[in-house]
């Protein structure tokens, strides 16, 4: 086979011949181009070769461009149901998926593991103690007994009191409140299971409110310096072709050492059929000008002294395409926005600029 030195030879070979090649037919289409324009100046017939276009006025007008990103819809209002002790075994369950639910409301009780009763027995104690109490402080109003039996009874009844106070309180913690409104997006947590904080995720309830949504996106670190908190974004959801405008409201302050992106949110309205975790598009302005020259990007064409395009001109009261050398900005979909080359006024070539040449004769009505 061929040498890693003759294959380089050649390539450089046809590059040569390549560029020779270019050369020469940007030559030959200069040559044609300026002998159709002689041609078509001294050809009386040369009215029956007008070209057919279509021109439009150009007139300034506000550009943007933006970063178009993969993001997702998200809510701060979504979370697991966890009980406030230990947890324990479920007795009921009083709500079932899609129920709407609300802040503090009821929604599971446990076992109470006895608690009641406990709690009836401390009662009785109490009284006991209470009737003691009173019989003693009976006795030192009338300066019968000591005063350490008097506190010591007092005392008794004081710490009996605590006592139930920590039974009532541990007994509330087998209600099961919900701590957002929200709708019940799952309920998966039977009568008879155990339910406790480490299981709620795998075995609970998942209360998802739709009222504060907003869109979170992955920007690439390189765009760090183009996105700032108030940055407008356009958030797009094809899934319910739904099209909201916000601003960035939150940015990460570190840089994922994964993917080399940071986070920004963005706040959107409640929508019907708009749910958390679908898809969006989000786009992010990092560029805006408020009066341009904007033109399709497609009339735009490239020679070898740079950019270009078509305008409408007149010659002897004749319309010719005349080749403007212009300086392109940003690029945004099928727009294009030129810096320089082009003012307001100027009839800009649409359709029909294919092929053609300067000073060529064009018309943009049918004859």
């Amino acid at each position: 086979g061929s040498t890693q030195k003759e294959k380089k030879g050649k390539l450089t070979d046809k590059q040569a011949e390549l560029q020779k090649l270019k050369a020469e037919a940007e030559a030959l289409n200069k040559k044609i181009a300026d002998l159709e324009k002689e041609v078509g100046a001294s050809d009386t017939t040369a009215v029956l070769r007008e070209k057919l276009v279509t021109a439009e006025a150009l007139e300034p007008q506000g550009f943007k461009h933006y970063i178009d990103l993969q993001g997702t819809v998200t809510t701060d209002n979504q979370n697991y149901i966890t009980p406030r002790g230990m947890g324990g075994q479920v007795e009921a369950v009083y709500v079932k998926d899609g129920d709407y639910v609300k802040k503090g409301q009821l929604v599971m009780k446990l076992d109470d593991g006895g608690l009641v009763q406990q709690i009836e027995q401390a009662k009785i104690q109490l009284s006991y103690l209470q009737d003691i109490y009173n019989r003693r402080k009976n006795l030192w109003d009338q300066k019968i007994g000591t005063e350490v039996e008097l506190i010591t009874a007092k005392n008794n009844v004081a710490n009996q009191q605590k006592q139930i106070d920590l039974l009532n309180e541990q007994l509330g913690y087998t209600n099961v409140y919900a701590q957002t409104a929200g709708v019940a997006e799952a309920v998966t947590i039977r009568v008879g299971e155990t339910f406790t904080p480490a299981s709620a995720q795998q075995r609970g309830i998942y209360i998802v409110n739709s009222s504060n949504l907003k869109a979170t996106v992955t920007i690439p670190e390189n765009y760090l310096s183009k996105v700032r908190r108030g940055t407008p974004v356009i958030v797009e959801v094809p899934d319910i072709n739904k099209t909201f405008n916000s601003t960035i409201s939150l940015i990460s302050q570190t840089i994922d050492a994964n993917n080399r992106g940071f986070q920004a949110e963005a706040k959107i309205p409640q929508t019907p059929n708009l749910k958390p975790n679908q898809m969006a598009i989000v786009k992010l302005q990092d560029y805006a000008v408020a009066n341009t020259i904007v033109v399709p990007m497609r009339t735009v064409q490239t020679d070898q002294n740079g950019k270009y395009v078509y305008v409408l001109g007149q010659e002897k009261g004749k319309n010719v395409a005349l080749k403007k050398q212009v300086q392109v900005g940003e690029i945004y979909g099928e727009q294009i926005e030129v810096k320089a080359g082009l003012a307001a006024g100027d009839k800009l070539i649409t359709q029909g600029y294919q092929g053609l040449y300067e000073g060529q004769l064009v018309t943009t009505a049918a004859k």
